[in-house]
């Protein structure tokens, strides 16, 4: 089998070859750099995101190195009175990472890295500048630049993870729409000590709104971030114009010293197709958000979130091609005008241009569910039905992601609902596991059935290594379901089917999903 071809070495191309990896898919990763990114960009990583650490085998290596906050600060700059934190305590029964992280996008980038070490030598190649490719129904074929001279690489699928300036965009001739603004951030990372000499008790990750001048100012592991806009025109300020920045920002200090630096344009960009064929555009390549919110990489392992356990089903013969059209479907809208949009009413909202963000406009539950993109809902049937703002709690309904709740097996262990689909559909029957519940038996690759019950299966029900005690029915509870109802789940934790146990076809339905009905 020919191996996947991943363009691009950064957060998305990096947490795509850690899919691929945990797929057991072979790949091929090509970047142009001759080493990660050392600048100084996105810092913060949303819940969803840690999420997919988990499911990819990284998730400790970053936390080790991480920053967890459980605040999201909102702040009005002139009063510096806080109007509306985001506080994610209330996402505890929601995941096992009730937190958010701050982490240089640069540090991220070696971790993810590490992940993929143990490889055979080959699969990840830096120094590696893509120049053209072609594709045909049988694979594509792609042409670097190396130290070595040229190199050819053929392979079945090519994943475009190259970033908002895409040379496989540009040579697929995909066409990309929305405006870059004039309008620029300066983004500056400041050794400073705000927590003993001159402290300041901010939130480790603060937004002060202000018409006048904004500031976003996250604590990093190792140094403090300040992102602010610039005025039209503009030059980049000296070290000792940035310094006096700052200590206008957060008043006097014993010390500071300038880091890093960097400019940012700001975008609301979306590519009119995801994908040509054998070809995927994923991330920047796909979309350039306005960095506010953290919505630009977030976003963006979205994306790797929802492709690899497509192409994994696809490549293993389990599922037809049209298994693949799903990505496009799902995560372009969310992207245009889930993240996006919101990105930019957070940054119209930051700047006084409105007096109010629809991200925030629910409970405090509801809110934290949005800021940390659990609450997004895809489009899993087709109808155009997804959303990624939450308003209110409500039971839940085809597309949302299934909260991770433990559950325990037969066996006395505790697991995790997002554990039962780590590489597998999971269907799960809701019911009284004492009435000996006719569930087909696991015959399909990729699908695996469980009994989930308030009562532990007995020894000779022939269901003990397919049961799963619910003490007290409180995921059945949270969730909102009645008796006898069965919830089909996808590898990526939403949700393809919610129905009745006695009308189920859970695997006619599977069959139809995977095209193979």
């Amino acid at each position: 089998m020919k191996p996947v071809l991943v363009v691009g070495a950064g957060p998305v191309g990096l947490m795509t070859a850690l899919a691929l990896k945990f797929y057991g898919i072979e790949f091929r990763s090509f970047e142009e750099d001759n080493a990660f990114s050392s600048d100084t960009k996105a810092g913060t990583i949303l819940t969803r995101t840690v999420e997919a650490f988990r499911r990819y085998g990284v998730d400790k290596a970053v936390l080790s190195k991480a920053l967890r906050l459980d605040e999201i600060g909102e702040i009005e700059r002139a009063t510096n009175q806080r109007r509306a934190s985001v506080m994610t305590e209330n996402l505890f029964d929601e995941t096992r990472f009730p937190f958010v992280l701050n982490i240089p996008q640069h540090h991220l980038e070696p971790i993810l890295a590490q992940g993929l070490e143990d490889l055979p030598e080959g699969w990840v190649n830096l120094r590696h500048k893509l120049i053209d490719f072609t594709q045909n129904e049988d694979g594509v074929t792609a042409r670097f630049e190396t130290p070595e001279g040229i190199k050819e690489v053929e392979g079945s699928y090519l994943l475009a993870c190259d970033g908002g300036r895409s040379t496989v965009r540009t040579q697929l001739g995909i066409e990309v729409e929305g405006v870059s603004l004039d309008v620029r951030y300066m983004l500056v990372d400041i050794k400073v000590d705000l927590d003993k000499a001159n402290p300041r008790d901010y939130p480790y990750l603060a937004y002060f709104a202000d018409p006048a001048e904004w500031m976003i100012l996250v604590r990093q592991p190792h140094c403090w971030r300040f992102l602010f806009p610039l005025a039209p025109g503009a030059e980049e300020a000296t070290r000792e114009e940035l310094e006096a920045k700052v200590r206008h920002f957060v008043g006097d200090v014993t010390s500071l010293e300038v880091l890093n630096t960097v400019i940012y344009r700001v975008h609301h960009r979306i590519a009119s197709k995801w994908r040509n064929d054998r070809v995927f555009l994923m991330g920047d390549a796909a979309h350039l958000i306005t960095p506010m919110w953290a919505l630009g990489l977030n976003t963006g392992v979205l994306d790797a979130i929802n492709l690899p356990w497509r192409l994994a089903w696809v490549l293993r013969g389990w599922a037809d091609d049209s298994l693949l059209n799903g990505y496009e479907r799902e995560q372009q809208p969310l992207a245009a005008h889930g993240s996006g949009e919101m990105a930019e009413a957070a940054r119209k909202l930051m700047g006084g241009e409105t007096g109010e963000a629809k991200a925030m406009s629910g409970t405090d539950w509801a809110n934290a569910m949005t800021r940390s993109l659990l609450g997004v809902k895809v489009d899993a049937e087709g109808a155009g039905d997804w959303s990624i703002v939450k308003t209110e709690r409500t039971n839940l309904r085809v597309g949302d992601r299934i909260a991770d709740m433990p559950v325990f097996d037969g066996q006395g262990g505790r697991t995790y609902l997002h554990d039962l689909c780590d590489d597998s559909f999971a269907a799960l029957y809701f019911t009284d596991v004492r009435r000996r519940p006719d569930i087909p038996a696991d015959t399909l690759p990729g699908l695996k059935s469980y009994v989930v019950s308030r009562w532990d299966a007995p020894l000779d029900s022939g269901f003990r290594d397919r049961a799963l005690l619910d003490i007290g029915n409180k995921v059945r509870d949270k969730l909102g379901l009645g008796e006898d109802v069965v919830v089909l789940l996808r590898p990526d934790d939403h949700v393809a089917a919610i129905l009745p146990m006695a009308s189920a076809d859970i695997e006619g339905l599977y069959k139809t999903i995977i095209g193979r009905k």
